[in-house]
């Protein structure tokens, strides 16, 4: 039985976020073609996609990709080079001072492990970093991870689990864990 961080694939959540993610892509499509001869037409967008303002000293590059945007919370002097993708439905929050390189990617939302739930239904977690992280280029960090202060992630690293605060973490290698 799936356990409630679940979402049922055929519900009214699941339509709901669709629409939502329907949106975002149009919002962000918007936002990384256009030359913006100022800042209010791109802060403007970023309020569309995001639903309130972002902080006065955050700095995003285009191209910059959400599936939903409304759970994103980034605080002040925050860096977010171009590339970078968000797939933020369960939630993410980005401290003050975190650095993110180009291409990283955060996942909050997947499927079950089990064939079974795969198709079905939806799982994930929140992602929480810390302030004065630093992320490296190409680095993916998956559900429900929390990332400590001061913690520097590798380029090309593959976040599964929690890392301490004032750490640095390594590594793509794919090992199997279980079979069925």
């Amino acid at each position: 039985m799936p356990d409630d961080r679940l979402m049922r694939i055929q519900s009214a959540e699941f339509k709901a976020m669709s629409e939502r993610v329907l949106r975002a892509t149009e919002l962000t499509s918007r936002l990384n073609v256009l030359p913006f001869e100022n800042e209010a037409g791109k802060a403007e967008l970023f309020e569309l996609i995001l639903g309130r303002p972002l902080p006065k000293r955050v700095t995003i590059y285009p191209p910059f990709y959400t599936d939903h945007g409304l759970n994103l919370d980034i605080a002040e002097r925050v860096f977010i080079n171009q590339n970078c993708t968000f797939l933020d439905y369960a939630g993410i929050r980005l401290g003050e001072r975190v650095m993110i390189a180009p291409k990283v990617t955060f996942i909050t939302m997947g499927h079950p492990v089990d064939p079974v739930e795969r198709r079905g239904w939806l799982s994930g977690g929140p992602i929480d970093v810390a302030e004065n992280v630093w992320i490296g280029a190409g680095a993916t960090i998956l559900p429900g991870v929390t990332i400590g202060r001061d913690a520097v992630i590798a380029a090309g690293a593959i976040v599964a689990n929690d890392v301490p605060p004032a750490s640095l973490v390594t590594g793509t290698k794919a090992a199997v864990r279980r079979q069925w």
